[in-house]
């Protein structure tokens, strides 16, 4: 096993700024087709050491993701930062738990041990019947510094500081994103999605408020969760407001209109999921979650 583990290659980088190092991961659902490795994987270099945003959605990927940080810079790790607690965003974590120099910090959202350890099963499960892997409660990483929603914790990397702020309940009811004061780039993780369809874990509503809050800040590079990274910054957040709109107004209407969830499903939001890649493993389920949300609104 550990020979097989070693000749692993690592993944693909690309350094979108001065220090900040990105992964894009395909835009395709977490599968064995996309070896689990769907997510944007990110790290920023400081004079002292480096933060890991994100590890992706097999320990495989989260090796050859620190196979990748390796190559690049010798400093250790001493942040590995999850937005939120989906497969293909943490199953990596185990990849950076144990190293020469001292254990990284896990940080997350205080609500993510709550919602990772709610799909753990499922996601071991999942790892043995699709991918083949084997994984135990031990295997997974659990955060050991949490953030509140709504602070901003200041975590220092050696002349480079990076906000982490947690976030009332959005994309899910745990999310967290970092921000590169340096290079201005903000790390959204799954708060954003460009091209890959939207997913609602959380609240319809939340997240378009939290969206509006993301549009004020000082943003010249965005990393989604999935999709490409962008500097047209707010304008990037249109096309999946614009969805976000149209569920919240539909499901409404259906609603008030007395249609049952069975018949909403199949016609709310069908023009708004134009453009979109994966609407046939999504939207059905966005809409199922806007009209549960939505059906005892005041």
């Amino acid at each position: 096993m550990a020979c097989a583990q070693s000749a692993l290659p690592p993944s693909q980088v690309t350094e979108i700024a001065p220090g900040v190092f990105v992964h894009s991961g395909v835009v395709a659902d977490w599968e064995p087709a996309s070896a689990g490795d769907v997510a944007n994987l990110s790290f920023i270099v400081g004079d002292r050491c480096v933060a890991v945003i994100d590890s992706g959605g097999t320990p495989g990927v989260g090796r050859r993701w620190q196979a990748a940080l390796t190559a690049i810079t010798p400093l250790p790790v001493c942040y590995v930062i999850n937005t939120h607690a989906h497969p293909d965003h943490v199953l990596g974590n185990s990849a950076f738990k144990t190293t020469e120099q001292a254990r990284p910090q896990f940080v997350a959202h205080a609500r993510m041990p709550a919602a990772l350890a709610a799909r753990e099963r499922y996601y071991l499960n999942a790892l043995q019947r699709d991918f083949g892997v084997a994984m135990t409660h031990d295997d997974l990483v659990y955060p050991t510094l949490t953030i509140t929603a709504g602070q901003t914790v200041e975590i220092d990397l050696g002349q480079r500081v990076i906000e982490l702020t947690a976030w009332p309940t959005a994309h899910t009811d745990h999310d967290l994103t970092a921000f590169d004061r340096q290079s201005r780039t903000l790390f959204l993780g799954d708060l954003l999605f460009v091209t890959h369809l939207p997913v609602i874990d959380g609240s319809l509503r939340g997240w378009i408020s939290v969206l509006d809050r993301l549009a004020q800040m000082p943003v010249a590079l965005a990393v989604p969760g999935h999709g490409a990274v962008g500097r047209d910054w707010p304008t990037m957040l249109q096309p999946q407001r614009r969805y976000l709109d149209a569920l919240l107004t539909e499901t409404r209407a259906a609603i008030r209109a007395h249609t049952t969830m069975q018949q909403a499903v199949k016609t709310i939001g069908r023009e708004a999921t134009q453009g979109w890649a994966l609407v046939d493993h999504f939207h059905e389920r966005n809409v199922t979650t806007a009209f549960a949300e939505l059906e005892w609104e005041d």
